[in-house]
């Protein structure tokens, strides 16, 4: 059993990455900006007030945890794009402050940066709006900035090009930058065997300092 502080609980991703947790009997520290969005009551359940934006919030919520997770994105607005790469860095700054006793981190990435079949990157690709190319590129730079950070575990998880939710199988496939395929050329993974995925990493870690993805 692992303590875990939570930041995005409330969102598509992080809802499934905090219900898989808690189904697993992790204790779960959500941090949130405003805890009357956060009404689900279980056990092993604790909802704090915290900003993903402050270094001095995050290490507040960070101290006596195992793991930091993150699933802070862009996709509920133009207003929310700003906060990736922020977010990553002001994780890092406040982990950093706790020092060897820093939690490891694990946010949700991107998929624009991951490699296809023929070489090229997800976000090459023609007819993408605009407002989907601002997130995919800002994931990127998130992740380039942690590709710098030597100091704190961190660890990020992409997704398949395609995810939504959808059913709980509990079997998913990973790669580190290539994008997963299936045999029809389609790129996909639920929100909820994500969330597997994630608490999968965190209870046996195979991807420290590095980037993996997942799809079905």
């Amino acid at each position: 059993m692992s303590k875990i502080a939570l930041f995005g609980a409330t969102g598509t991703i992080g809802s499934r990455v905090l219900d898989e947790a808690l189904d697993r009997g992790h204790e779960v520290r959500a941090v949130v900006r405003n805890p009357a969005k956060l009404t689900k009551g279980a056990p092993g359940l604790t909802v704090v007030t915290g900003d993903v934006l402050d270094p001095e919030s995050v290490a507040e919520a960070a101290k006596g945890q195992d793991v930091v997770i993150s699933a802070v994105g862009g996709g509920d607005g133009p207003g929310h794009i700003a906060t990736i790469k922020p977010s990553a860095e002001a994780l890092v700054a406040g982990l950093r402050t706790l020092g060897a006793a820093a939690p490891r981190l694990v946010f949700v990435g991107g998929a624009g940066s991951l490699r296809k079949p023929d070489g090229t990157q997800v976000w090459d690709a023609e007819g993408l709006p605009e407002f989907l190319l601002q997130i995919m590129h800002a994931h990127g730079d998130a992740l380039d900035f942690c590709r710098t950070v030597s100091d704190v575990k961190w660890t990020c998880l992409s997704p398949a090009a395609t995810i939504a939710p959808g059913e709980r199988t509990g079997t998913y496939r990973t790669a580190t930058d290539d994008l997963i395929v299936d045999a029809s050329g389609n790129s996909r993974i639920s929100t909820e065997d994500f969330a597997v995925a994630l608490l999968d990493e965190i209870e046996q870690p195979q991807h420290i300092g590095e980037r993996f993805t997942v799809g079905d």
